[in-house]
């Protein structure tokens, strides 16, 4: 079973979203840089131990290069959390976590991670996420709302490659004491 969940203090998780073996990848919107006239593509599924993968190709043509999988939530808080956790498996490439915290506003909060080809847990800290908006970072403070409404990974690393990801879940902690 893949999941989101939400981990408190006390180390008690609460799922928010969760893959299952019996159930598609519901929710996931697919962007691909054809909104700008680019021909990537990208897609979410699931693998057979029940793990979201989101997979395809960047390409470069006609001004192209990134490809997103996002998820709009509820909102979720996240006052006492200091960090994301990603619980990811990887194809060594380079990605973005993305969130916002107003699925309706423009820009999202934004931090780059690599992958190693093994599975491992990439941390994200709250206060090491940066506001974009096309690339662009934006002259706002840095992330500091009380909820999530959206979640997201992207890859646009300048290159045509191919891409996957596999995602077994998603939470939230506090740092270690």
């Amino acid at each position: 079973m893949c999941m989101t969940m939400l981990q408190d203090s006390e180390t008690k998780p609460k799922i928010i979203y969760s893959f299952d073996e019996h159930v598609q990848p519901n929710g996931w919107m697919i962007v691909n840089d054809g909104v700008m006239g680019g021909l990537s593509k990208g897609e979410m599924d699931m693998d057979e131990e029940g793990n979201g993968v989101f997979r395809g190709r960047v390409s470069l043509e006609n001004n192209g290069g990134f490809s997103l999988a996002r998820l709009s939530l509820d909102s979720v808080g996240v006052q006492g959390y200091d960090k994301v956790v990603l619980n990811i498996k990887g194809d060594g490439k380079r990605y973005q976590f993305r969130l916002k915290n107003d699925k309706y506003q423009m820009h999202s909060y934004v931090k780059f991670f690599q992958t190693t080809g093994e599975w491992e847990k990439i941390e994200i800290y709250f206060t090491d996420l940066t506001p974009t908006f096309r690339g662009r970072i934006l002259n706002l403070p840095k992330f500091s709302s009380d909820t999530i409404e959206e979640i997201g990974i992207l890859i646009g690393n300048k290159k045509e490659e191919d891409f996957s990801i596999q995602i077994n879940n998603f939470g939230m902690s506090v740092k270690a004491s």
